[in-house]
C-alpha cells in the first residue's frame, strides 16, 4: 500500500490518530480540516481517559480497555516523533464515597475491576487519598483506581499534527471538503457536522451534537490523580493547570459558554476548596458528536465506494482513539475488519 494515498477529512482526535496510523504503516496521507486543528469538540480542556464501569462487560468496554492500555506507548511515540509534550500520564482517579452503604454496593464493581483490568490497576477503597488535591468524602472513604489516565487535549492535538508533518504527511487547514470533490480512499472524521451529513445521506438519524462546556484554571497540582465527584471531572495537568468540566446539554440556544459553565466551576470549587481562588484561564464550549448507539461509528460509508467513517467519539474519543486508529487502518489498508458489531454504520 506504500504507493497508495489516504485522504482524511477532519482535524480532531479521531482524524489525526487515523492519519498517523496510516502514515506509520507507510501510506501517503493528506489531512484536510475545514477550520483549524482542534477547532471542534476535540479542542476542550478536560482530557479524562477514564474507563467504563467494569461490571456488565461488553464489546464496547473491552474495546475501550484495549485502547486505554495502548495509550502509553501510543502517546510516547507521538511525543518522540513530534518533540512536543502530549500531557499523557496514567495518574489514576479518586472518587468520594458517600456512605458505608455505597461502599458496600461498590464491592462487586471493585471485584470486576480486578478481574477485567491488569494487575495493580483495579479499583480499591481507601481512607488515605494520598493526594494534595482531593475531594471531601462524607464517609471518609474514597474509591481509587490505577487505570484512569489523562491527556492535555490541545497539547496532544498539536503534537499529533507535528508528528504527521515530521513524517511527511500533509495537513491542509481552513479547507472545507465535499464528498463529490474527492476521489480515491477517503476517511471522514468530521464530528457533529459529519453525523449531520451522514443522517442526510442515509435518510435516517445516526446521531447528533451534544453541547459541552469546560474551563481551565491556574492551579499547580501536577502529578495528582484526576477527580470525579458529583458529576464533575477535575483533571490536573502537568503544566500548572487544572481542567474542570463538563456539561452534557441536549438542548441549547447557542454554542457559546454561559451560566452552565459558571455552575460547573462553582461546583468544582466546592468539591476542592483549594481551587476557590484559582483564576480561570480559559472557557470552552463545543458540540460533541454522539451516535444514536452511543458507541463510535466506524466502517465504510454505505453507498460511497472507497469512503470510510470514524465518528461518534462523544466523551470517550481521546480514550478510544488509539484503537480506533488501529482498526480503521486495518480495514482501509488491509481489508481486515476488526470493528465490533455495535460500532457499525449498518
Amino acid at each position: 500500500m506504500s504507493s497508495e494515498a489516504v485522504t482524511v477529512i477532519g482535524g480532531g482526535i479521531l482524524g489525526l490518530c487515523c492519519a498517523w496510523e496510516c502514515l506509520r504503516r507507510g501510506v501517503k496521507v493528506r489531512l484536510i480540516e475545514a477550520a483549524a486543528i482542534g477547532a471542534g469538540s476535540s479542542g476542550g480542556h478536560v482530557g479524562a481517559l477514564a474507563p467504563h464501569a467494569p461490571e456488565n462487560w461488553n464489546d464496547k468496554k473491552a474495546f475501550q480497555l484495549d485502547s486505554l492500555l495502548m495509550a502509553g506507548d501510543f502517546w510516547a511515540g507521538i511525543g518522540k516523533a513530534s518533540g512536543l509534550p502530549t500531557g499523557y500520564a496514567r495518574s489514576g482517579r479518586l472518587q468520594p464515597v458517600e456512605d458505608e452503604q455505597t461502599a458496600e454496593r461498590l464491592r462487586d464493581r471493585i471485584a470486576a475491576s480486578k478481574q477485567r483490568w491488569p494487575e495493580g490497576m483495579g479499583m480499591c477503597l481507601t481512607d488515605r487519598p494520598g493526594a494534595a488535591l482531593f475531594p471531601a468524602s462524607p464517609s471518609g472513604i474514597w474509591l481509587r483506581d490505577g487505570l484512569s489516565a489523562r491527556i492535555n487535549p490541545r497539547a496532544a492535538l498539536a503534537a499529533l499534527a507535528a508528528a504527521i508533518r515530521a513524517e511527511g504527511g500533509e495537513i491542509l487547514e481552513h479547507s472545507p471538503a465535499h464528498p463529490q470533490d474527492l476521489s480515491g480512499t477517503v476517511l471522514w472524521a468530521t464530528g457533529t457536522p459529519g453525523l449531520e451529513m451522514l443522517s442526510r445521506d442515509l435518510d435516517r438519524p445516526v446521531g447528533k451534537g451534544i453541547k459541552g462546556q469546560s474551563a481551565l484554571l491556574r492551579y499547580d497540582a501536577a502529578g495528582m490523580p484526576q477527580i470525579f465527584a458529583h458529576g464533575v471531572h477535575i483533571v490536573p495537568h502537568d503544566d500548572g493547570t487544572v481542567a474542570v468540566g463538563s456539561t452534557s446539554e441536549n438542548e441549547y440556544a447557542h454554542c457559546e459558554t454561559d451560566a452552565r459553565l459558571d455552575e460547573i466551576i462553582a461546583r468544582a470549587r466546592d468539591i476542592c476548596p483549594e481551587l476557590a481562588s484559582a483564576p480561570v484561564l480559559d472557557r470552552w464550549a463545543g458540540l460533541r458528536p454522539r451516535a444514536r448507539s452511543r458507541a463510535p461509528l466506524l466502517g465504510p460509508w454505505p453507498g460511497r465506494d472507497g469512503h470510510f467513517v470514524a465518528n461518534g467519539g462523544f466523551k470517550i474519543g481521546f480514550g478510544m482513539a488509539p484503537k480506533i486508529a488501529f482498526v480503521m487502518a486495518d480495514l482501509i489498508l488491509e481489508n481486515h475488519d476488526r470493528i465490533p458489531d455495535g460500532f457499525r454504520l449498518i
